[in-house]
C-alpha cells in the first residue's frame, strides 16, 4: 500500500511541477530582463529546488565516449556481451589498433544496493587507460516481469561464475562494497569444482565480510530487528502500471530515505548551499551540485527475496564468517581457494563497512599463499572515496593495477632452467 501512495503522490504532484518549471524558464529566459535581477535569480532558484525535490530521477548514463592512452585520445564505446534478466554486461571498447600488451582484464561487480552501476562511473574512467573494463550493470526489479522468475543470493553467485567464465581465466574480478560477500563465495565455488575459468585475483573494496567487527549503525539496525520486521515493513508489490507488476521488491526510495538520513544534516546544508549558488550566479558550484544529486538520487528497487537472504547471511548469521554459507546445497569453502589473489581494501573514515570488515576475508582465506594476499587502507577518505575521487586514483588505484599485475606474474608458469652442456 505504501507503495502504491508512493506512486500516487508523484502523479498528484506533477501539475506543480509543471508550473514550477514553467515558471523557471520564465525567470531564466535571459530575454526577460527580470532574469539579471535578485528577484528573478531567486525565483528561478525556488522552482528548481521545488522541482528538483520532487522529481523522480531517471536512470544516468556512464556518458564515457573517450580515454587517453598515452598522450592520444582513444573512442570508448558500451557492448553489451553477456545478458540475463536482472543483469547486463557492459564491455567498455576501447577503439585501439591492436591490444597492448600486460593490461589487464578488469570486472567491475558495482553494488546491488540501491544506486545503479554509474555510481562507478569515476571507477570506469581511471582503469580505462590502463585495462580491459567490464561492469555489471544491475536491472531495476521493478522492470523485470513477474514471469522471469525470482533473484536471490544464489541467483547473483551463480551469475557472477557466468561472467567470470564468459571472460576466462586472466580476469581480475573487484567487488566495490556489497558484492564482496558473492564475489569472495563464488570464487571459491569455483575453486572447489576445479573451474579453470577461476580469476587471476580478487580485490574487495569496503566490503562487509564479517560485520562483528567494528559494527557500524548500518550493522547494528540490522541486528537489532528480526527478519520478520523487515520483510513486514520495507518489502512490497509492484504497483501497476510497472513491468515488475506485483513482484516483491525492497524499493530504491526507500534505501534512498536510509541513506539520506543518515547525515540529513549535510543534504540541508548542500540544498541551502545549492539555492545560494544560483542566487548569487555561481553556476560552476551550482552546475556539480546537480552532476552529484543526479547520481545519487537515481535508486533501484532490489528483489525481496535478495535483500531479505542479504540481511539473514550477511548481517544476521554472518554465514560467510562462520563458515556456514550454503550454494545451492554445498558449503562454501574459502579454504578451497589456492590459486586466486587477494586484494582488501578499506577507507579509514568509512561510516558503512566499518574497519577491519573487508579485511577479514584475508583470514578466512588460509591456503591463499601469503606472497598472494594484501591489504590496504586508504587514509582520509570515507565509503565513497574508497572507489571514487581524487584519492582513489592518485593513491588507490595504481596500487590495484600493481597487485594484478603481480597476479598475473604468479599464474605464469615458470621457466625451466636450461643446463649447461658438459
Amino acid at each position: 500500500m505504501f507503495y502504491k501512495f508512493y506512486e500516487l503522490n508523484h502523479a498528484l504532484i506533477q501539475p506543480w511541477r509543471s508550473v514550477a518549471h514553467a515558471t523557471g524558464m520564465f525567470y531564466r529566459n535571459p530575454i526577460n530582463p527580470i532574469s539579471r535581477t535578485d528577484f528573478g535569480r531567486t525565483m528561478a532558484a525556488w522552482t528548481e529546488v521545488f522541482e528538483r525535490s520532487t522529481r523522480r530521477y531517471a536512470k544516468p548514463e556512464f556518458g564515457i565516449d573517450a580515454t587517453i592512452i598515452d598522450g592520444e585520445e582513444v573512442a570508448v564505446s558500451e557492448a553489451v556481451v553477456w545478458e540475463k534478466p536482472f543483469c547486463k554486461l557492459i564491455h567498455f571498447e576501447r577503439a585501439l589498433d591492436r591490444p597492448i600488451a600486460d593490461q589487464p582484464k578488469i570486472l567491475l561487480v558495482a553494488p546491488m544496493s540501491g544506486h545503479y552501476a554509474t555510481l562507478l562511473r569515476g571507477t570506469v574512467e581511471r582503469f580505462l587507460p590502463d585495462a580491459e573494463v567490464y561492469i555489471t550493470d544491475w536491472v531495476d526489479a521493478r522492470t523485470v516481469p513477474v514471469s522471469d522468475g525470482q533473484f536471490d543470493l544464489s541467483d547473483y553467485i551463480d551469475y557472477l561464475i557466468e561472467m567470470m567464465t564468459r571472460l576466462g581465466p586472466d580476469t581480475h574480478i573487484v567487488g566495490v562494497c556489497q558484492p564482496s560477500v558473492p564475489v569472495l563465495a563464488a570464487v571459491a565455488v569455483m575453486e572447489k569444482h576445479g573451474d579453470p575459468n577461476a580469476p587471476a585475483s580478487m580485490t574487495l573494496m569496503g566490503g562487509p565480510i564479517d560485520t562483528r567487527r567494528n559494527p557500524t549503525a548500518v550493522n547494528e539496525l540490522a541486528e537489532e530487528k528480526d527478519l520478520d520486521w523487515f520483510a513486514d515493513n520495507v518489502t512490497m508489490d509492484v504497483p501497476f502500471p510497472n513491468a515488475g507488476y506485483g513482484r516483491k521488491v525492497y524499493p530504491g526510495f526507500l534505501q534512498l530515505t536510509g541513506f539520506m538520513s543518515m547525515n540529513l544534516d549535510r543534504h540541508m546544508i548542500a540544498q541551502k548551499d545549492f539555492f545560494m549558488h544560483m542566487v548569487r550566479d555561481d553556476g560552476d558550484s551550482a552546475e556539480r551540485h546537480r552532476d552529484f544529486y543526479d547520481e545519487y538520487l537515481a535508486v533501484m528497487d532490489l528483489t525481496a527475496e535478495f535483500y531479505l537472504q542479504t540481511i539473514q547471511v550477511v548481517f544476521i548469521d554472518h554465514a560467510l564468517a562462520n563458515g556456514t554459507l550454503e550454494h545451492r546445497g554445498e558449503l562454501v569453502d574459502l579454504g578451497a581457494i589456492r590459486n586466486v589473489a587477494l586484494f582488501t581494501i578499506e577507507g579509514e573514515n568509512d561510516d558503512i563497512t566499518g574497519r577491519g570488515q573487508t579485511e577479514a576475508a584475508l583470514d578466512l582465506c588460509p591456503n591463499i599463499p601469503e606472497s598472494l594476499k594484501f591489504h590496504y587502507e586508504q587514509p582520509d577518505v570515507g565509503h565513497y572515496g574508497v572507489f571514487n575521487g581524487s584519492r582513489f586514483r592518485n593513491e588507490c588505484a595504481p596500487k590495484m593495477l600493481k597487485f594484478m599485475q603481480t597476479a598475473a606474474q604468479s599464474r605464469k608458469p615458470a621457466k625451466p632452467k636450461l643446463r649447461a652442456v658438459s
